[in-house]
């Protein structure tokens, strides 16, 4: 752990923000098995609250591993600390006043918890919202648009989650879709009733 630094609180507070840019921050933590359906449901999300004129940006497993995580592989522990810093940086993302939109796999219970407490302890506390993206393991191993799930059958892959490593799903989600049973623009909706009825966004 770094030494001999010191926080710098910022001149505006997150109230203060808020009032001037007319909108709250939050993140909305979308977590399911590959091929599930969180990027094509946050990118139709990203591009409904656009619509709205409200300012979100989307966070994508696949891409932050070309950039800030790139240096990560998918073992236990480097999975975990893709996890930590997705939290991180999605926490600053919302105390910008942006509808943060995370589609990671995020297999393990206990680090979807941490970027929950990231977001519960800071002060005030910035709204989390866990957002399950449903669908049995037949279904996204039919879907398997990349191929993945095929090569973790064959032994290409390994700690592949659902196949060769595991996925804990959310005990008590904010929000359970279950994509075999909803399409892209049903799933959106759900997700947008839940922001406006808790005040997030503009009914």
């Amino acid at each position: 752990m770094a030494t001999n630094i010191t926080f710098h609180p910022g001149a505006v507070m997150q109230d203060e923000r808020a009032e001037h840019l007319g909108q709250k921050g939050a993140t909305i933590w979308l977590t399911g098995l590959s091929a599930s359906g969180k990027s094509t449901i946050a990118t139709a999300l990203e591009q409904h609250l656009l619509h709205k004129k409200l300012h979100s940006y989307r966070l994508d497993g696949d891409n932050i591993r070309f950039g800030l995580n790139k240096d990560l592989g998918f073992d236990q522990a480097s999975r975990v600390e893709n996890i930590r810093r997705i939290g991180e940086v999605s926490l600053l993302f919302s105390l910008s006043c942006s509808i943060t939109l995370t589609a990671f796999i995020s297999p393990y219970i206990s680090d979807r918890d941490l970027a929950r407490s990231l977001h519960e302890k800071h002060s005030p506390p910035i709204p989390f919202i866990e957002v399950f993206v449903d669908a049995p393991l037949d279904v996204v191993e039919q879907r398997d648009p990349k191929g993945l799930y095929k090569k973790a059958r064959a032994g290409e892959i390994k700690d592949f989650t659902g196949v060769s490593a595991p996925y804990e799903a959310p005990a008590k989600p904010e929000i359970h879709i279950r994509t075999d049973e909803v399409d892209v623009k049903g799933a959106v909706a759900i997700i947008v009733e839940y922001l406006e009825k808790q005040g997030l966004i503009p009914a």
